[in-house]
């Protein structure tokens, strides 16, 4: 199997969000987009990892941010391997492959990805470290903008570097903000379960809802800027998704089902298999 199928098999095995909006992407962007993504879920699984505690998972983060910043035109083979440090055996295949996945993108690109990924696992670092310690809505903005507002930016440089599509870069992080929003409050019971919690002080799941809510819609003003074409394909879904989820939460569920899912992804895909 080729590298682009593995990543997508393995894209499949990890994110039913993620999965068929990258799917559906043109030849070179599908490979920068699944790049970035299986790269940022590589130290993703090392954040939220349930057996390493915050110390090794800040010096492993650190670790894969200096090797990705030694970056020239690729990595050696043991380039990564070395810093996991006798960890291989716990952390998921998507981490123990980030390697490949970092050489997954085309090379007019590829660094672009590398430098994203180094500064998130960098910032990761730094939350593992305080225990993901959240005061203020101004820590929570930090904290978002950090794993998921910045990948905003990225999506950005990927669509402009793909076909020349510019983009409000201030809707593209709350696009990323008003995703992570959501996942937060979605896995909050799970977070305060491993003694972390996201919410500001005083703040209820209301006031997070409304953060989520504030955020989404500058990610509607950035999806309903963009042209007919593979950036608005690719954000339509995990949009959709999101706002089915808070939808979701406010009516007391804790998630959307499998098959509304597949309901609210179907719409998408069979539009584009009619437009291709």
């Amino acid at each position: 199997m080729d590298l682009r199928s593995d990543a997508l098999q393995i894209l499949k095995e990890t994110s039913r969000t993620f999965y068929i909006p990258i799917s559906i992407l043109p030849s070179g962007l599908q490979e920068a987009v699944a790049s970035a993504y299986l790269c940022m879920r590589a130290i993703d699984e090392i954040e939220d990892h349930p057996e390493l505690d915050n110390r090794t998972k800040a010096e492993l983060l650190r670790t894969i941010s200096l090797t990705l910043q030694a970056g020239v035109d690729g990595f050696a083979v043991d380039a990564f391997s070395v810093g996991f440090n006798g960890y291989e055996n716990i952390l998921e295949e998507v981490t123990v492959r980030v390697r490949e996945w970092s050489l997954l993108a085309p090379e007019t690109i590829a660094p672009r990805i590398w430098d994203a990924t180094a500064a998130m696992a960098d910032r990761m670092a730094y939350w593992a470290e305080i225990n993901w310690k959240i005061d203020t809505e101004a820590d929570l903005d930090r904290y978002t903008f950090g794993v998921a507002g910045a990948v905003g930016l990225l999506l950005s440089d990927l669509w402009t570097w793909h076909d020349g599509t510019q983009t409000n870069r201030t809707q593209a992080i709350g696009f990323g903000r008003g995703l992570q929003a959501v996942n937060i409050l979605r896995n909050h019971n799970e977070d305060m379960g491993r003694g972390v919690n996201f919410f500001p002080q005083g703040w209820s799941a209301a006031n997070l809802h409304e953060y989520a809510n504030r955020n989404l819609a500058l990610a509607d003003a950035y999806t309903k800027s963009l042209s007919a074409g593979p950036a608005l394909d690719f954000c339509q879904i995990p949009l959709t998704l999101a706002r089915g989820t808070l939808d979701a939460l406010a009516n007391g569920k804790e998630k959307l089902s499998r098959n509304e899912v597949i309901a609210l992804i179907q719409q998408f895909v069979s539009i584009n298999i009619k437009a291709s």
